[in-house]
């Protein structure tokens, strides 16, 4: 029986659940994907950020090439919520995007449900153990 399929370029196409999250990487669409995770409305795609203190408007950048579609942000931050910082926030404010700060788990389910109930939401997710 074959294993999961791996993200192999780091982008799935559209917006589909998270399946699961943990032992580093996240599953969805069918797929395995080790590291952190951009779900954006244009699709599923590895995020380079392992830390809070990667968290750059470098880092952010696709968010705000998508942000004409988003509403909410969930930034997930690991098991421990952490604030982000001022600049990021009055970035997100000028784009008109809300912003949710929680524990990666809480953002991931956030994430299914507002997604189930057709919001335009995207998520930012640090990869937890």
């Amino acid at each position: 029986m074959a294993g999961p399929k791996r993200l192999y370029d780091g982008f799935l196409p559209g917006q589909v659940v998270i399946d699961a999250y943990g032992n580093g990487g996240f599953r969805f669409g069918d797929m395995s994907h080790r590291g952190s995770i951009l779900a954006l409305p244009s699709g599923m795609l590895a995020w380079d950020a392992v830390s809070i203190a990667d968290f750059t408007e470098a880092a952010f950048e696709r968010v705000f090439s998508e942000a004409a579609s988003i509403e909410t942000l969930l930034i997930g931050t690991g098991l421990a919520i952490a604030p982000i910082g001022d600049a990021l926030r009055w970035r997100f404010r000028d784009l008109r995007i809300g912003v949710d700060v929680m524990q990666t788990g809480a953002a991931a389910r956030t994430y299914n449900i507002l997604l189930a109930e057709r919001r335009a939401v995207a998520a930012a997710l640090l990869a937890v153990e």
